[in-house]
């Protein structure tokens, strides 16, 4: 993966979670005392302890190390957590574009010493119950973190690991197949012609597809051009053929030493088991060196105020002040920017950036007019200005730092890969890791700061904005002919590889890609890999007991967790009554009626008190399979929300003024809203085109994937789009500017253009002169939203606060009873089940059913300004409680790791696919592919070799680990209970998929291949979002939009 600034390029590396024993627990104490217990100046396996500091906010105890032979740094945070994480992360710092440091990360992964079968990391996935695993590229380090529930698999984790950074094999092969090559385009035949070829290669032209990443990093580029910055680490897709397989291995001897390295573990393991194990394996055999590998400052103008990010203080300072500054309708810049629509939305870097060694800070806007580049420039000077004279609200500063209280109280799933991204920055230059966990204390320091002075943040502001010379102003904008112009570049790239080549060279590429084509057809020994057998699973699951009440006559169900002081709030409000015309603005509602202002408070007074008495207040959209019938569906909105105990009649209050007087009339403020919803979503496509892909190829197999493509799919942006361009009328060109702390200008971007707009939406908004049609629409929508009649409420809460949970709950009900109404449900075929299952007398939900449905097979094709394809195939399959959805489940698993992986990602070329199973659907995908034909065909490849039946008994329980270990995901306190009370799944229904699970065998697997895949593909669904593509054009089975 490459990370880059303070976008993550994700990668579709399976991600796992569990819920298993743990070994190595020591019950008598806690791990946070344990770890207290360790000196100063102590010495353990080859390490001494530095410094052993107790973080009470944050719940753990911090241990610093540092190896005594190689210099090695080493943390661990001993912490009451069954999660525990390990990471290693290298400081790298690359000076070219070929993308050394990204294609080293993949390719260490591929095969060790101790480990020398072909790409062991994707094999551990399936041979293991981790809850993470992965890897990724920043602009100067690369990190390889993993986690896991279970002890024993911790240790084996840790041994492949270990030998992968410090031992890998780094064979040719590997280069090829993850960095770049050239090779036929048809392996087999020689006459075919040449093409570049690689993961790494296909995965950067994705993501320099991606308009807001190649943004963010031009602008990395310029702001910092005398070093490591100043280049792709990732990889710039023209660059990358320039490697060589004698750089990669050079780059891994200079970076990937012990004294170049900085060690993470977390959770409640002990310390001393993974010293000793990291000492054995890996550390023992290394002497100390300088790895040179410093990243020095760039060098400023005269008078330059530049921070460093090993300043912990001073970071957070800015970080604070970025906040007050941008983000809200409160802050300054929005206030100035955003409201007065000068672009669609802040630019896509903005705020604080403390991930290079020297911070940044970026203001700016996307979608500005051309002419309007300089007014814009004007503004935010001139807003620097305001802010060093008038400075902020105390009441900002406060919501600003219960904001930070809240994010620290609420407990999540992953929280030592979050404390492991959040000090890598710092400690890759040599930051204290300590001091940033020791976020209280810079909070105090803070608050005293502001009480010493109270100008303290304005004389920031002036320091560091209006003070600094070092500035960039960048400004990108669209050309028609960008994809045409870098297929054309790499094009000529490619001729000039092939102009010097021999006949001798090219029947050595040739007989290299055979080679390469054997190597991924040849089954793999991977006995030399440790594993965990089907019987370290828990056979049971551990049960949350929930209490199903009423509160006003409205179902709710009581959680009591261990959530650190915080309530947390559901509330499901069903559509049933709602007119079939009304639904594609569903979403748009639910985007807007938190930030529109409500009874008294107009929309900044609102976001105020919402930052002041709660972690957050969100709605959004629910179309929920039933667990028993696929043609069965709940449709709905989901109100969440959490507070601190203390507020809670304060964020019940703020929900009842919602419901009884949203404010709809503010044109300006909603017009402002939907560019900005637009502007994200259009934005998004190139990102998340594989979800997109997967929601419209399963929209004609079932009644709930024709709403889930009209509230989340391609439909749904579609109508953004129109709207966005209705209030932009009459067109003009529109650009991003950013301007942060010379000028440069004219980076080429894709041409923003989607070709997929529906007939129907174009009606419904071609007669928007403005915005009043959608304003007479809001409160339509309101009357049959926020209808008690139509509401089940959760709550998760410590056991002492239920009672006052209930109670404020009770006068929240009552308040809004007004809005209670019977109305009479559109759909005919309304059906009912208890929320509580075993209980027939209790509150009941009510359903869609829809029993006539026939599937209809389509295939879609949308055309993108993009150079690669998402690709996917959905096959209508059984919902959950079915007898046979466990196989489909493994089936899944099993055909992505056994199959599809070497299709589509090895000979392919992509980034990422598989298969999945979900709301009753069997889908394919592809991301971002070369490929779009090769990988449908290889979808049904995979179901001819799943019906041959050529797999062992060892694939089906590697297979199930795989399966097990998102089956047992660690459940954060806010979510416990969620999946009875938003999906009806109880845990006794659970228990019973997994002893499906474990019961699942070799012909079960043939079986459900041949009679749900093999005849579902007659009715299957198809999309593609890519390129144009001449092949689908010519076909006339395909709609192409």
């Amino acid at each position: 993966m490459f990370r880059q600034t303070k976008s993550v390029f994700q990668k579709l590396r399976y991600l796992s979670f569990n819920g298993q024993q743990h070994t190595w627990r020591l019950k008598s104490t806690s791990a946070r005392e344990r770890a207290l217990q360790y000196q100063p100046g102590q010495k353990i396996h080859g390490f001494t302890v530095k410094e052993v500091v107790a973080v009470p906010d944050l719940f753990l105890t911090a241990v610093k190390l540092t190896h005594d032979k190689t210099g090695a740094q080493y943390l661990h945070a001993a912490r009451d957590d069954s999660n525990n994480l390990f990471s290693v992360q290298f400081r790298t710092t690359p000076m070219d574009s070929t993308g050394v440091p990204h294609i080293l990360e993949h390719t260490v992964l591929c095969g060790s010493e101790k480990y020398p079968c072909r790409d062991p990391f994707f094999k551990m996935l399936n041979r293991s119950l981790s809850t993470f695993m992965n890897a990724f590229t920043a602009s100067d380090y690369t990190m390889y973190p993993f986690s896991t529930q279970n002890g024993k698999d911790f240790k084996n984790l840790l041994s492949v690991y270990l030998d992968a950074v410090f031992f890998p094999c780094l064979r040719e092969q590997d280069f090829w197949q993850e960095g770049w090559r050239l090779e036929n385009e048809d392996p087999t035949d020689n006459n075919s012609p040449l093409m570049f070829k690689g993961v790494v290669f296909n995965e950067m032209k994705g993501a320099f597809s991606d308009n807001e990443r190649l943004y963010a990093q031009h602008l990395q580029n310029k702001l910092y051009p005398d070093h490591t910055y100043s280049v792709v680490s990732g990889g710039e897709p023209l660059a990358i053929p320039d490697l060589t397989w004698e750089q990669l291995k050079q780059f891994h001897a200079t970076h990937y030493h012990p004294s170049n390295a900085r060690f993470f573990t977390y959770g409640d393991l002990p310390l001393e088991p993974h010293l000793k194990q990291i000492q054995e394996e890996a550390l023992s055999k290394f002497a100390c060196i300088d790895p040179k590998t410093e990243v020095p400052s760039q060098p400023p103008c005269l008078c330059c105020s530049v921070l460093d990010i090993t300043d912990a203080f001073e970071g957070l300072t800015l970080s604070l002040l970025s906040s007050l500054m941008i983000s809200g309708p409160n802050s300054p810049f929005y206030k100035s920017l955003i409201e007065p629509k000068l672009g669609t939305d802040f630019s896509s870097v903005v705020g604080y950036d403390g991930s290079t060694k020297e911070a940044s800070f970026s203001i700016g806007l996307q979608g500005v007019d051309e002419e309007d580049i300089e007014r814009v420039k004007q503004i935010i000077s001139q807003t620097i200005d305001k802010i060093i004279e008038n400075g902020f609200e105390e009441r900002r500063i406060e919501a600003l730092i219960h904001k930070l209280e809240i994010q620290i109280k609420h407990q999540t799933t992953n929280f030592g890969l979050s404390l492991a991204s959040y000090i890598a920055s710092s400690w890759n230059h040599d930051g204290d890791p300590v001091e940033l966990l020791q976020i209280s204390d810079s909070v105090a320091k803070f608050r005293q700061a502001l009480k010493e002075n109270p100008r303290f943040l304005q004389e920031k502001v002036r320091q560091y904005f209006k003070e600094n010379t070092h500035r960039l102003t960048l400004s990108m904008s669209p050309e028609e002919s960008y994809l045409e112009k870098q297929a054309k570049a790499e094009e000529e790239k490619l001729q000039k590889k092939i102009e010097v080549l021999s006949d001798s060279d090219r029947k050595q590429i040739y007989e290299k890609g055979l080679e390469l084509l054997a190597a991924q057809s040849r089954t793999q020994d991977v006995s030399c890999l440790p594993a965990l057998k089907v019987s370290d699973i828990e056979p049971t699951i551990p049960i949350t007991p929930v209490q199903i009440s009423t509160a006003g006559g409205v179902p709710v169900q009581y959680c009591e967790q261990p959530t650190n002081g915080l309530v947390y709030f559901r509330a499901l409000c069903n559509l049933n009554t709602l007119p079939e015309d009304l639904k594609v603005f569903v979403p748009l509602f639910c985007s807007v009626i938190t930030k529109m202002g409500c009874g008294a408070l107009d929309y900044r007074q609102q976001a105020q008190q919402m930052e002041l008495r709660t972690g957050g207040m969100s709605v959004s959209t629910q179309v929920i399979t039933d667990c028993n019938e696929l043609d069965t569906y709940e449709q709905g909105i989901l109100l969440s929300s959490s507070c601190l105990e203390r507020n809670l009649p304060h964020m019940f209050q703020l929900w009842s003024d919602i419901f009884n007087s949203p404010h709809f009339d503010d044109e300006e403020r909603l017009r402002v809203l939907v560019m900005q919803s637009a502007q994200e979503l259009a934005n998004s496509i190139a990102y998340s085109g594989h979800l997109y892909a997967m929601t419209r190829a399963g929209r004609h197999l079932t009644p709930a994937g024709d709403l889930q493509e009209t509230f989340g799919g391609m439909e749904q942006v579609s109508l953004y789009i129109l709207i966005k361009a209705e209030i932009l009328r009459p067109p003009s060109p529109r650009t991003p500017l950013l301007a942060c702390p010379g000028e440069h200008k004219g980076v080429p971007r894709p041409a923003e253009r989607y070709n997929f707009t529906s007939v129907t939406f174009m009606k419904r908004t071609a007669a928007m002169a403005d915005l009043s049609q959608i304003i007479r629409t809001l409160p339509r929508l309101k009357i049959h939203l926020f209808n008690p009649n139509n509401m089940r409420c959760a709550i998760n809460s410590t056991p002492e606060k239920v009672s006052d949970a209930a109670a404020h709950l009770e006068g929240f009900i009552k308040d809004v009873a007004k809005n209670r109404k019977e109305r009479k449900p559109v759909r005919p075929n309304i059906i009912e089940k208890p929320i509580n299952p075993l209980d027939d007398n209790g509150p009941r939900r009510k359903l869609i059913s829809e029993p006539t449905f026939h599937p209809c097979p389509m295939k879609t094709f949308f055309q993108m300004p993009f150079p690669v394809n998402f690709v996917s195939e959905s096959i209508r399959a059984v919902p959950f409680s079915h007898k046979d959805y466990a196989s489909l489940c493994i089936l899944a698993r099993m055909m992505t790791a056994k199959f599809l992986h070497g299709e589509i990602r090895e000979k392919g070329g992509a980034y990422g696919g598989g298969a999945k199973i979900g709301g009753g659907l069997f889908t394919f995908y592809s991301y971002r592919d070369p490929n779009t034909v090769q990988t449908l065909s290889a979808f049904g490849n995979g179901i001819e070799w799943a019906k041959s039946g050529k797999f062992t008994q060892q694939d089906i329980d590697e297979a199930k680990l795989s399966v097990f270990s998102a089956v047992d995901s660690p459940v954060a306190p806010a979510d416990k209970g969620m999946g009875q009370f938003l999906s009806g799944v109880t845990d006794e229904m659970k228990q019973s998929h997994r002893q499906r699970l474990f019961a699942v065998d070799h012909k079960n697997l043939v079986d459900v291949a041949e009679r749900y895949l093999s005849a579902g593909q007659k009715t299957c669904g198809v999309a593609i979002l890519g390129p144009e593509n001449d092949v689908i054009k010519k076909d006339p089975s395909w709609i192409i939009k």
